[in-house]
């Protein structure tokens, strides 16, 4: 076996201690990392209904429903009914969740410059621009099937 790691498995490697290092810093904030990663994509996503928030974070709406009612006991974040569908709930963030984001954001900031210690400013825009073509081509492939031979030939 090569020595070398694949660019998938670097990517990996690279995204798992990205998340294990923001967990060593967040640990004072008293949240999980699902509970933090839902608050981070529903800062973006504000008035999403769980099933749509569910979708994003890539986990299935039972689980995220778990996480949710954490996150409203802890009074940060509230659901409100649909207008004109009361069967969906939208999902909002309360007044109380802003100070802890702009600590995850700070706690984010810090541990990004600390993997990029000794990367060139120049680089890094590279290595930003490069990553952000490659999710490009990713998000289009998928979007479309696999065609047969590609599967057959492993």
């Amino acid at each position: 076996m090569n020595a070398t790691p694949t660019l998938g498995f670097l990517l990996h490697d690279v995204a798992r201690l990205l998340r294990k290092r923001f967990e060593q810093r967040a640990k004072c904030l008293g949240l999980t990392r699902s509970q933090w990663q839902t608050l981070a994509y529903l800062s973006n996503n504000e008035g999403i209904h769980q099933g749509g928030l569910a979708e994003i974070l890539e986990v299935e709406p039972i689980t995220l429903v778990r996480i949710l009612d954490k996150l409203a006991e802890r009074g940060l974040i509230e659901r409100r009914q649909h207008p004109t569908d009361r069967r969906i709930w939208m999902l909002y963030m309360r007044d109380e969740a802003h100070p802890l984001l702009a600590e995850m954001r700070e706690l984010g900031d810090t541990t990004r410059a600390e993997a990029l210690q000794g990367v060139p400013a120049e680089q890094r825009e590279q290595l930003f621009h490069i990553l952000s073509v490659m999710k490009t081509n990713l998000v289009q492939a998928c979007r479309s099937p696999v065609d047969e031979n590609e599967t057959n030939d492993g």
